[in-house]
C-alpha cells in the first residue's frame, strides 16, 4: 500500500531534495547556528489582499518570500461569528483565537474582549517583559485609542499610529515603513507588527479585478521589501535568527468590497519564512490564528491552549483525514461549487471506514454518508447556513449533511456511521477522546459518539441535542476492565435537517 501523506508531511517531502543537494553538513551547520541565535519575528499585515493577484502581480518581494518559504491559503467564518471585514480580522490575526472568543464581531468592536485575549505582543511583554516589542499602522484601531481599539495593548513598548483614511494609505503606508525599517534595522525589537492598508483602499474603489489593485500591490511589495532590507541590514542579524510573516485579514470581491460570506471575501494566506520552515511548500491546514501562536512560539512564550493557533514550524500533528488531500475530486451534482474546485470523497483513511447499510438511495452524490471534504468545497454548497462557522477543523475533515444529501431526488432517509480504527487500550484505564467539532441542530436528527470495546456492542457516550458550533470536544472513556481495544463510530441521521463534521479525532 502506497504511504499517504499529510499536508505538513507533503511540504517538507516536496523540499527534501534540495535540502540534500545544500549538503548535510551545511544543514546541520545552519540548525546549531539557529539554535545559539537570538530569536526574533516580525510580522507584516497587508490589509484585503487575495493571494492570487499577489502572485499576478509585479511583487518581487512577496513572490520571493513564498519561494523561499511557505505559502499557505486560508479561509475565514462568516455571519453570525463575524463579519469579513477588518476588525475581526486583525482581531484574530493579533489573538489568536477566534471572534466567538475574542469577541469582534464588525468593525463596530462592540464585544471586544482583548483583556481576557490579549494580543500576541502584549502576551510577549506580560511573560517576558524584557523583550522588547513594536507596532506600527495607519489603520487606527491596530494601535490607538481613538478609534475602538486598540487591538495591540499599551503594554506594548513601542506604538506608531498614523491616520490612514480612505484618501490616504498611498501616502501614510509610506510612512508607516520608513519608521518601521528605522526601527528594525537600528534598534532592537524582539517582536514586530507593521501594517499596511493601500491594497485593501485599492480593492474599495476599483476592486480585486483591476489594473490599480495590481499596481497597489507593487506598490505595497516595495514597502514589504524595504523591512526586510531594514531586518537584514541589521549589525547583529548575523547572530540572530528571524521568523517573518506576512498575512493579510479578508479577502475582496473582483468588483471590490467585503464583509459578506463569499469565497473571494473569506480568502486570506499567510506567507512565512524562516527556520523550520521548507522552502517552496504550500500547505491547506493552516489557519489565521496560527500567526500569532508562530509568533509567540519564535520568541520562547508559551501560549498552549490560551490561543486557538498552532505555531507553523510545530510538530506534524498527523491527522488521518488530512493525508486524504491528494485523493479529492471535483464537484458531481453541486452546482454552487466552482468545477476546477477538488475537495471531497467518500474514500475513508486508512483503518477508517464508513457504514452506510441504513442510507436512502439517491440523493446528492458528494454527501450520500459521511463525506471528507475542505472549507473551500463544503462551505461553497450552500452559503449563509453556518457552514462557514467550520473554523476549527483543518485541512480535511469529515462531513455528514443531511440538508445538501436531501437536495436531489432519494429514496429512505440519511442513516451514516463514521468508524474509527480499533485503538489498543489497557484495562481499568481512563482514555479521553478528543476531537474538533462543527453541529446544526435540528428536531428530527439525531448525532451520537458511541464507543465499543473488544467488539462487544457499541454504546452511547454522547449525544447532541443543540447546537454545537465550532467546538472543541473531550470524552473521558473509562476504559472497563479486560479490554483491549476500543472502537469509536460517529453516527448521524436526518432528512433535510442539517449536519455534523468531526476533525481531529484523537483518543489519549
Amino acid at each position: 500500500m502506497p504511504t499517504v501523506l499529510s499536508g505538513r508531511t507533503l511540504a517538507v517531502a516536496a523540499t527534501a531534495t534540495a535540502l540534500l543537494a545544500t549538503g548535510l553538513a551545511a544543514h546541520a551547520a545552519t540548525a546549531e547556528e539557529a539554535a545559539a541565535a537570538t530569536n526574533k519575528v516580525l510580522v507584516i499585515g497587508i490589509d484585503g489582499t487575495v493571494l492570487d493577484r499577489v502572485k499576478a502581480a509585479n511583487a518581487p518581494n512577496l513572490n520571493g518570500l513564498m519561494a523561499q518559504g511557505l505559502t499557505a491559503r486560508s479561509t475565514l467564518y462568516a455571519n453570525p461569528m463575524a463579519a469579513t471585514s477588518s476588525g475581526p480580522g486583525w482581531s484574530t490575526i493579533a489573538t489568536g483565537v477566534w471572534p466567538d472568543k475574542h469577541g469582534v464581531k464588525d468593525n463596530s468592536f462592540t464585544g471586544k474582549n482583548y483583556t481576557a485575549h490579549p494580543d500576541f505582543l502584549t502576551r510577549i511583554e506580560n511573560a517576558k517583559p524584557a523583550l522588547n516589542t513594536y507596532a506600527a499602522a495607519d489603520w487606527e484601531p491596530i494601535t490607538s485609542t481613538d478609534q475602538n481599539g486598540p487591538i495591540f495593548s499599551a503594554k506594548v513598548d513601542k506604538r506608531l499610529n498614523l491616520k490612514g483614511d480612505r484618501d490616504g494609505y498611498g501616502s501614510e503606508d509610506p510612512k508607516i515603513a520608513a519608521a518601521a525599517s528605522a526601527e528594525l534595522r537600528d534598534q532592537n525589537p524582539d517582536a514586530a507588527f507593521v501594517y499596511l492598508g493601500e491594497i485593501d483602499h485599492a480593492g474599495h474603489t476599483s476592486g480585486a479585478a483591476s489594473q490599480e489593485y495590481l499596481n497597489a500591490i507593487a506598490r505595497v511589495d516595495k514597502l514589504v521589501g524595504q523591512l526586510l532590507t531594514a531586518v537584514q541590514s541589521r549589525p547583529t542579524y548575523g547572530q540572530e535568527n528571524w521568523k517573518v510573516l506576512v498575512t493579510t485579514d479578508h479577502g475582496h470581491t473582483d468588483s471590490g468590497g467585503h464583509g459578506g460570506s463569499s469565497i473571494q471575501e473569506r480568502g486570506t494566506f499567510v506567507i512565512a519564512k524562516g527556520t523550520g520552515i521548507p522552502a517552496g511548500s504550500v500547505r491547506g491546514d493552516v489557519k489565521l490564528v496560527d500567526v500569532a501562536a508562530t509568533a509567540l512560539a519564535q520568541v520562547g512564550v508559551a501560549a498552549g491552549s490560551a490561543v486557538d493557533g498552532i505555531a507553523l514550524d510545530a510538530p506534524d500533528d498527523g491527522d488521518a483525514f488530512d493525508t486524504l488531500r491528494p485523493n479529492l475530486q471535483a464537484r458531481v451534482d453541486e452546482t454552487g461549487i466552482p468545477a476546477a474546485t477538488k475537495g471531497f470523497t467518500h474514500t475513508p483513511p486508512a483503518g477508517w471506514s464508513v457504514d452506510n447499510s441504513k442510507m436512502g438511495t439517491g440523493g446528492v452524490t458528494e454527501w450520500a454518508g459521511w463525506a471528507f471534504a475542505t472549507d473551500e468545497f463544503w462551505s461553497q454548497a450552500q452559503r449563509d447556513q453556518w457552514r462557514e462557522l467550520n473554523v476549527r477543523s483543518r485541512d480535511v475533515f469529515a462531513v455528514a449533511d443531511s440538508d445538501e444529501w436531501d437536495d436531489k431526488s432519494h429514496t429512505g432517509s440519511y442513516d451514516s456511521t463514521l468508524i474509527t480504527p480499533k485503538w489498543a487500550v489497557s484495562g481499568g484505564t481512563t482514555k479521553n477522546l478528543t476531537f474538533q467539532t462543527h453541529y446544526r441542530h435540528e428536531a428530527g436528527q439525531t448525532a451520537q459518539v458511541l464507543v465499543s470495546y473488544n467488539a462487544a456492542a457499541p454504546a452511547v457516550v454522547k449525544s447532541y441535542t443543540a447546537d454545537a458550533v465550532a467546538g472543541s470536544e473531550s470524552i473521558a472513556l473509562q476504559v472497563p476492565a479486560g479490554a483491549t481495544d476500543v472502537q469509536v463510530r460517529f453516527r448521524y441521521s436526518g432528512s433535510n435537517n442539517w449536519y455534523w463534521t468531526v476533525d481531529n479525532v484523537r483518543l489519549g
